[in-house]
């Protein structure tokens, strides 16, 4: 099979503070959009900004995370994978779709009393997780580098 790959790279404000649901077995579930925009010129040569709306789906530990740190015009790094689902509208009949990112990897950017959010430094990922008001941090502001510690 020839190689593929579904990943989704964003950088924007979440538009309105995340919904968190729980699936009967007891699995978080946090649904929320960001906004992207990008600038542009148009014909007459005008500046232009076009913002794009993203619907994002998180689960599990990411999904306590979001819910915790992340409100309404929190700044986002998010790394994820498309999915479209599908059904049949009750009413109509009309097949329906909706295209969400699943999030693998988030970054709260906002500093601390940026926007609405409040951010905390804090990132998640599937694979590790830190918060920076830790030890580590603690550590790094106590050992500053100095020229005489560069060995060129």
């Amino acid at each position: 099979m020839a190689k593929s790959v579904n990943k989704v790279i964003l950088l924007g404000n979440v538009g309105k503070d995340p919904e968190i649901k729980s699936t009967p077995s007891g699995v978080q579930v946090a649904t929320f959009s960001i906004a992207t925009s990008e600038r542009f010129k148009d014909k007459t040569g005008n500046w232009q900004d076009r913002t794009e709306w993203h619907n994002l789906v998180a689960y599990q530990r990411t999904a306590e995370i979001i819910r915790d740190y992340v409100k309404k015009g929190s700044k986002l790094y998010i790394e994820g994978r498309l999915q479209t689902s599908s059904w049949d509208d009750k009413t109509t009949g009309q097949k329906k779709y909706r295209t969400e990112i699943i999030v693998n990897d988030l970054s709260l950017l906002s500093g601390k009393g940026e926007g609405e959010s409040g951010g905390s430094g804090y990132s998640r990922s599937n694979t590790a997780s830190f918060d920076q008001s830790g030890p580590a941090q603690e550590y790094s502001q106590a050992t500053e580098i100095t020229d005489d510690d560069i060995p060129f």
